[in-house]
This record gives C-alpha cells, structure tokens and sequence, in this order.
C-alpha cells in the first residue's frame, strides 16, 4: 500500500471513533505507552501556549525541555493542526 494511502486508511480510522474508549483503544493498539504519553504531553504543551503561557510557565508546569516546548511553539504557530483541534475544544466548552 502507497504511503499516502495508509495514512488516508489511518485517518479514516481515527474518524470513525465515536468515543473517549475507542480512542484509547485503539491508540493502545497502534502506540506504545510512550509513543502516547509523548503525544499527550506535546498536546498539553501547545494547550498551555495557546493559553498565553510562556515558556517558563510551561516547562515549570509540564518539565518539559525548551528544544521540545520550541518545536511545539513553533507548530502552533505555522501548523495548523494544533490550533485547529484547540479551536474545536473551546468550542465544545461553551
């Protein structure tokens, strides 16, 4: 299979999931323990940026490295998938 095709198969997959429980699942199926808790962690770095916090406040909060924090600021800033999926969770909150 092409590389553009697995990874459409693997997006549709993932868009399939309809709750918290199949997300999990099948995270722990694709991922190690450490592949997840890296994504997570990356998330909640680029979640406290888009709160404003600096990078001080971040590695405080979360112990990450400033070469980390660095390419998830940068992320946030010239991606778009970052801030897309936080756009969306504001919004489900209101």
């Amino acid at each position: 299979m092409e590389e553009k095709t697995k990874r459409h198969v693997l997006t549709q997959a993932i868009l399939a999931l309809e709750t918290e429980e199949e997300c999990n699942l099948l995270f722990e199926d694709l991922c190690t323990i450490k592949e997840i808790e890296d994504m997570a962690h990356r998330f909640e770095i680029a979640y406290l940026l888009s709160q404003g916090k600096t990078f001080i406040d971040v590695e405080k909060i979360t112990g990450a490295s400033s070469a980390t924090i660095s390419r998830v600021n940068r992320c946030l800033k010239h991606g778009k998938g970052y801030r897309n999926v936080i756009e969306k969770m504001k919004n489900i909150e209101k």
